[in-house]
């Protein structure tokens, strides 16, 4: 039986918020009589991860991503409603319990700016009771994994952003924490940064069997770590599931570009009743549903003439779009 390591119950967040007039006459108003309302940024959601998942929250700015990884980190309290995390209730900030997590966020940093890395390492492994001898070995294996040993002795200002985000995700993994909770960690990183740290991740998931909680707008972090999806619109979850089956709902077909061996073949075949998509010359792009791509070429390839073909699925960046706003998937 599989261990779920978080549990979320009919959890809600709410809060009070401030609005001012400008101007001299609105700033003494708002001083002497402020006027308040509360806003529901997260709306009794209820979901479960498992020991070991990698599980991708999804969702346009302000959906409410970041405060319910706030909250199952215990940074901020919930309104109302039941959650645990490894057994803990977050928002107490037991030691224990904040031995087990980490919380990377791409937009913040912990490391001392004008001091190499492996100081900012040394001091973590110290707050975290790790003696020298031991934190020495974390540090040499994860510095290893992370391909960074020249760049610990180098001041943080120097390092380039890459660099910098490697050494954040050293500094927040030297404690061996079971459960990771990253808001956007490739955030303004180069193509190749963001495939290495993605490696990365996975290969400490796989060694460490850790559960990592991701949002992310880049979707080729989400597709290449996540085999679960949590979508959030407007505070409520809208699905979650398997990304796979996520996509296949949204995107039911697939465009089929035909190059055919005679014009009078591609002429043909797109009057042939298909949804054409587009035509030029002997090349025919048409529109066929998932189920039925084999038994469609099938037909195809018997009746007309055909050089060859390339099957193109919807970028996932689009699919994607396509669902944050979309109030139920």
């Amino acid at each position: 039986m599989v261990e779920s390591i978080i549990q979320v119950a009919n959890l809600s967040k709410s809060f009070d918020i401030s609005s001012k007039k400008p101007g001299l006459k609105g700033t003494l108003r708002h001083f002497f009589k402020r006027e308040t309302k509360s806003v529901e940024v997260i709306k009794n959601i209820n979901f479960e991860i498992n020991k070991g998942e990698i599980v991708g929250f999804l969702g346009a700015n302000g959906a409410g991503k970041t405060t319910i990884l706030k909250i199952l980190c215990g940074l901020i309290y919930p309104s109302q409603g039941e959650l645990s995390v490894a057994g803990y209730l977050p928002y107490k900030r037991r030691s224990n319990f904040l031995k087990n997590i980490t919380l990377i966020m791409g937009q913040k940093q912990q490391l001392i700016w004008d001091l190499p890395p492996i100081e900012s390492f040394y001091l973590n492994a110290a707050i975290y009771d790790i003696e020298k001898f031991e934190a020495k070995k974390r540090i040499k294996k994860l510095s290893d994994m992370l391909e960074i040993e020249k760049e610990l002795y180098i001041p943080v200002r120097k390092l380039s952003l890459g660099q910098r985000m490697k050494s954040e995700l050293l500094a927040a993994l030297i404690h061996k924490p079971n459960i990771l909770f990253l808001d956007e960690p490739t955030l303004g990183l180069d193509i190749n940064a963001q495939r290495n740290l993605r490696k990365f991740l996975q290969i400490y998931n796989r060694e460490t069997d850790a559960t990592i909680c991701l949002t992310s707008h880049y979707m080729k972090d989400i597709t290449s770590l996540c085999k679960r999806v949590i979508c959030v619109h407007e505070g409520c979850i809208t699905y979650d599931g398997k990304l796979d089956k996520l996509l296949k709902k949204i995107s039911p077909v697939k465009d089929i570009l035909i190059i055919c061996k005679t014009d009078k073949d591609a002429k043909e075949l797109s009057k042939s009743g298909y949804i054409i998509k587009n035509k030029n010359q002997k090349e025919v792009t048409i529109t066929i549903k998932k189920d039925t791509i084999k038994s469609t070429l099938n037909k195809i390839f018997k009746s007309y003439g055909i050089e060859d073909i390339f099957i193109n699925e919807p970028p996932v960046d689009e699919i994607i779009g396509n669902i944050l706003v979309k109030e139920k998937v």
